[in-house]
């Protein structure tokens, strides 16, 4: 008979530590995943998972700069332009020369790199993989993911 009493009430005391462990699982889960800043309500330029968004259209995609030092900096681009080219020169992230391979691109996200005086340049990808054609002909992809970095 006492041993039916010991069952019990370690039932009992398992079942009770039970119920608080879901309820702190629970309350830690609430579902809250916005980013609750006062700052972000009212600046010009929103951010979203650690990226900046830029732009307006109804194709978005993915472009990060990473510069001499490694660091990468992401952005999420909205737009309606043809060209990945296009859609960055309109908000001011890219600029350079026009050559006969198309926009030679010296300066990304106000930081200016030539390869004639510091023997490096911007290198272009498209989804991780270094580019085949100029970023100013190349078509803008909806959820491509591409990247300027300095080598």
């Amino acid at each position: 008979m006492q041993m039916k009493s010991r069952k019990k009430h370690s039932s009992f005391i398992l079942c009770t530590m039970l119920i608080v462990a879901m309820a702190f699982t629970t309350a830690g889960c609430n579902g809250n995943t916005k980013n609750a800043s006062p700052a972000a309500d009212t600046a010009d330029v929103s951010t979203a998972a650690d990226s900046t968004i830029l732009g307006e259209g109804s194709t978005s995609f993915a472009f990060t700069v990473v510069d001499q030092d490694g660091s990468e900096t992401p952005f999420e681009i909205h737009t309606d332009k043809k060209t990945v080219g296009e859609a960055l020169s309109e908000l001011g992230l890219i600029s350079g020369d026009s050559g006969e391979y198309g926009l030679y691109v010296k300066t990304v996200n106000g930081v200016t790199v030539d390869y004639d005086t510091d023997g490096k340049y911007w290198a272009f990808y498209v989804n991780g993989e270094y580019a085949t054609t100029s970023v100013d002909t190349t078509p803008v992809t909806a959820d491509a993911s591409y990247s300027f970095k300095v080598e």
